[in-house]
């Protein structure tokens, strides 16, 4: 059970990692071979579209932030000083490929290896300056492969 008043971080968009200067993250990558978002245009019924660097939907990394604070909140039960893990998928405004489908934003997908090393090595400072969408042209939309291990 988590923490009371306590909300989950799914996604860490630039002005909630910007906003505090001193939090401090850590970098973590999740491979991934296709992605879905929802569709968000009229008629669609927010059916799942997904993406891939191509057909054969090669390997590609999320960028993944996790960090510890201490809040001191006010819940229910009265104020309270908590020790907070969160943990996300950085995410970015959309590209065009993905906006066409889901405008609001995208994960950060990192392709490069440099790219790949600087993000889990380097300091906060420096590993949010991936914090960019992913150029277009580099994903598609793709057919969904069912996984033969789930």
């Amino acid at each position: 059970m988590g923490t009371p008043g306590a909300r989950p971080l799914l996604t860490a968009h630039s002005c909630h990692l910007r906003r505090r200067p001193m939090l401090q993250c850590c970098f973590r990558i999740v491979p991934f071979t296709a992605f879905s978002e929802p569709n968000f245009n009229p008629g669609k019924n927010k059916e799942a579209v997904w993406f891939a660097l191509d057909e054969d939907q090669p390997l590609g990394f999320f960028a993944r932030v996790w960090t510890e604070w201490t809040s001191v909140r006010k819940v229910k039960d009265g104020e309270t000083t908590d020790n907070l893990f969160g943990f996300g998928f950085l995410t970015c405004d959309a590209n065009k490929t993905v906006g066409a489908i889901h405008p609001k934003a995208m994960p950060v997908v990192l392709t490069e290896p440099s790219d790949i090393e600087t993000c889990l090595n380097a300091p906060t400072e420096d590993a949010l300056k991936f914090q960019r969408p992913l150029q277009d042209g580099l994903l598609q939309i793709v057919e969904h492969k069912s996984n033969p291990l789930i």
